[in-house]
């Protein structure tokens, strides 16, 4: 663990945000998994990093229900998504982290976003290094030149990002930048983890 990692996470801990740290993926979905209870509602936001994981099997083999608006068709995903807002334990990831242990995070439909702060029981917020900024300028600049082209590009949105690679501050109705959030310390309604990966993971 290298000492960018180290004063993030004492950041954290001063917030009241309790964190962990996983040297590689593997070691992150073991730790994931050893969070959740069986039988436990899952809910899953939007996140390629959780996808990454790999462990959506694993959690049903656990006897888990899991809710995630990406494995049902598009006319079940509203549903789904106030599923996991109810859920026992929601995992997501952060657009971008700062050095001070503040979460940056824009959405489109907002409830990746409401999902981290109100509703399950405990959020857990899993982030590569990739996603480690110096503040919240750092962050929202990120969002806006990485994180959200690429997903643009993912979902293959005609936004003006998906083709240039940098924000244009569009008006389009495909626009992913309608919701953002900073938190700054940890929610009183809810109990939250970060867990900390040692490699680059999502967007």
């Amino acid at each position: 663990m290298d000492e960018q990692i180290q004063e993030l996470m004492s950041a954290l801990e001063r917030k009241r945000i309790s964190c962990t740290f996983a040297a590689n993926r593997t070691e992150a979905a073991e730790k994931v998994l050893s969070m959740i209870p069986a039988d436990s509602n899952v809910g899953i936001g939007g996140s390629v990093t959780i996808q990454e994981l790999g462990i959506e099997e694993t959690l049903k083999e656990k006897g888990c229900e899991v809710y995630w608006h990406w494995r049902v068709p598009k006319e079940e995903a509203d549903a789904e998504r106030r599923r996991a807002l109810t859920a026992d334990v929601y995992l997501c990831s952060t657009n971008a982290i700062t050095e001070d242990g503040v979460l940056v995070n824009i959405d489109g439909t907002g409830n990746r976003v409401v999902s981290m702060v109100y509703g399950p029981k405990k959020a857990v917020i899993v982030t590569g290094k990739n996603k480690i900024v110096k503040d919240v300028d750092s962050a929202l600049k990120r969002i806006k030149e990485v994180a959200c082209p690429l997903n643009a590009r993912r979902l293959n949105r005609a936004t003006p990002c998906a083709k240039t690679g940098k924000c244009h501050d569009c008006k389009t109705e495909e626009r992913m930048c309608n919701v953002t959030t900073i938190i700054e310390r940890a929610p009183s309604s809810i109990e939250m983890h970060v867990l900390i990966v040692g490699e680059d993971m999502g967007f």
